[in-house]
């Protein structure tokens, strides 16, 4: 049974003062807790699972005893984000901060003030898939440990570098990296000269890329709309797909 004491922690940790605070996150999910019990670089705090689930993995877990808890569904429910709880809850420590990795080679994303942790969590999951490295979020971004963000990416953030920075440090760190973002007046994806490295921007889901940011691209691109098509705009994580299919076609 957990105590008081753990129980209110747990549940602090929904909240991004307290993950800030503790520098700890949530990961549910039997999937993704396999995930994690395989990788060597996740930092583990504690795993909150039902009787059957610590049992079929018992083989996989190297946490000391008192890191690993037994608790029933009831509790489960308590401390989990999921409208249906799924057997297991790791606590995990959050990846330290560090300066801009070099960017001379491949394609990194900067997200500019991405704001719905679902479309967060996509977008790792696309980098992923794209086999991205790095994806900088700008400080007025959600949070990459926000719960719903690190469900949404579906194992992503364990594979996917995220750091907070500001596009201004990016520049410092690797000058004359190429910065595609997108423009009503830029050139089709489809059409643009592949590069060996470059910085894509992903702007904010209601008002796309920031003034600010703007005037430190080098390169406009768009997605051309179809002749047939009237949506106005296309969803943040959706348009991250895309591009980045476009820069990995030669790939």
């Amino acid at each position: 049974m957990l105590s008081t004491k753990k129980l209110k922690y747990l549940k602090s940790l929904h909240q991004r003062k307290f993950r800030q605070k503790y520098a700890n996150f949530i990961a549910e999910g039997a999937k993704t807790a396999s995930e994690i019990l395989s990788d060597k670089n996740v930092e583990i705090e504690g795993i909150f699972a039902l009787k059957e689930w610590l049992t079929e993995n018992a083989a996989n877990i190297k946490l000391p005893g008192e890191k690993v808890f037994e608790i029933s569904e009831s509790e489960l429910k308590k401390i989990s984000l999921l409208r249906t709880p799924n057997k297991v809850l790791l606590v995990l420590k959050q990846k330290k901060q560090g300066t801009p990795a070099a960017l001379s080679s491949g394609i990194s994303l900067y997200l500019d003030e991405i704001r719905d942790p679902g479309n967060m969590g996509t977008i790792l999951r696309n980098a992923d898939w794209f086999g991205v490295k790095w994806v900088y979020c700008s400080p007025q971004c959600v949070e990459v440990y926000n719960p719903k963000a690190v469900q949404a990416s579906m194992g992503a953030f364990l594979r996917v570098k995220t750091q907070i920075e500001t596009l201004d440090n990016i520049k410092k760190a690797a000058p004359g990296l190429p910065i595609y973002g997108a423009a009503l007046d830029g050139k089709s994806i489809y059409e643009i000269e592949i590069p060996k490295a470059a910085l894509v921007v992903i702007g904010n889901e209601s008002f796309g890329i920031s003034k600010e940011t703007a005037k430190k691209l080098t390169h406009l691109i768009k997605i051309p709309r179809h002749a047939d098509g009237r949506a106005e705009s296309l969803n943040a994580a959706v348009a991250t797909g895309i591009v980045l299919a476009a820069f990995r076609r030669n790939d």
